[in-house]
């Protein structure tokens, strides 16, 4: 796959064009809150099934965002690595608030 991003600095700008309806950005926020709960409740209760559930949550609730809100294709489907880490990225943003949610 011949991409046009050759760093994720470059391809950031474009995520975030993905990502303008608030409603959208905060679907994101939440399925990312949820998997870091998921993950620790798979570690204290050491329950690997529970692992599971992550991309169902996290890709969903996000999915949801996009099909629903900001009426177009995630970014996922065809940068998938550099999408995982816009999420992150755009998430750690909102904690900090540096990016609207």
């Amino acid at each position: 796959m011949n991409e046009p991003y050759h760093s994720f600095a470059e391809f950031y700008p474009f995520y975030l064009s993905q990502h303008q309806d608030l409603s959208c950005r905060r679907l994101h926020f939440i399925g990312s809150i949820l998997v870091l709960l998921l993950f620790v409740a798979a570690l204290l209760f050491a329950n690997g099934w529970l692992l599971l559930f992550i991309p169902l949550v996290g890709y969903g609730f996000a999915w949801v965002g996009h099909f629903v809100f900001e009426h177009n294709r995630p970014a996922t489907f065809q940068y998938p690595l550099y999408s995982l880490m816009g999420d992150w990225v755009m998430f750690a943003q909102i904690l900090t608030g540096k990016l609207k949610c």
